[in-house]
């Protein structure tokens, strides 16, 4: 009987391996082609105005226009990916950079549905409850986007008075980010790098960047940099052995 049970439970986890293999390949496939076809689809419309409109618009000013956008945001195409990633996982990482407005929408999403199954981000419960979060957040937003901007968006904005407006534009990027912020912090429970990270981030905004203003671009990136490498070097001994969750 217990030869039996084991043999069973053999076959189970050899079969679940196999479909979590699969699924790794799956959204790999569709993962990279989505994302290129998004990406054709967005530099269609320039490419339409350059080459086929008649605008006055050359190479020159192309590659102008690039580097000022790379000047610009250019340290968050390595910081987004790598600060995601351990939360969202493979699949999520395609679905979130395909959707936007991952760090107010996406994120909190799926940490309140791990936290929701008890599942730890990096593992794969956590990234199949980040995928199935995403999803959800998609669906409601596609929603709430024809009800409220598609059917009644001008009946709000008349509604709405202007110096509530103006208070909703000042104030909401901060309360959902600090929202986010501590979702984060009590969804994964690591203390120590909390403490560094707000400490990293603190001297980076009061110290650093006063003291030379030509870093503000690499700000993010600095404080992502410093706390990653802090955190490794600072982490505990027992994280060495701790056993890895499925």
């Amino acid at each position: 009987m217990t030869s039996t049970a084991s043999s069973t439970g053999a076959r189970a986890e050899s079969q679940g391996t196999a479909d979590l293999e699969q699924f790794d390949r799956t959204t790999a496939r569709w993962g990279r082609l989505t994302m290129i076809a998004g990406m054709f689809f967005a530099l269609a419309g320039p490419a339409y105005l350059v080459f086929f409109s008649g605008l006055d618009v050359d190479h020159g000013r192309i590659w102008v226009a690039l580097l000022a956008i790379a000047g610009t945001f250019g340290v968050l195409w390595v910081v987004e990916p790598l600060t995601y990633y351990p939360i969202l996982g493979q699949a999520s990482m395609y679905q979130a950079f395909m959707i936007g407005n991952i760090s107010n929408k996406l994120l909190p999403s799926a940490l309140v549905a791990q936290a929701a199954v008890d599942a730890k981000a990096g593992t794969r419960r956590g990234e199949l409850a980040a995928v199935m979060a995403i999803s959800g957040a998609a669906a409601v937003h596609l929603l709430s986007l024809l009800i409220f901007v598609g059917l009644l968006g001008t009946w709000l904005v008349q509604a709405v008075p202007p110096e509530v407006i103006a208070v909703v534009q000042v104030y909401i990027l901060p309360s959902v980010l600090g929202a986010v912020l501590v979702q984060a912090i009590v969804t994964l429970k690591q203390w120590r790098v909390a403490l560094i990270a707000g400490l990293v981030s603190a001297a980076v905004v009061f110290l650093l960047l006063p003291a030379v203003p030509q870093l503000a671009f690499f700000g993010t990136a600095l404080a992502v940099v410093v706390t990653a490498v802090l955190a490794w070097l600072l982490r505990s001994m027992n994280d060495d052995g701790a056993t890895t969750e499925i």
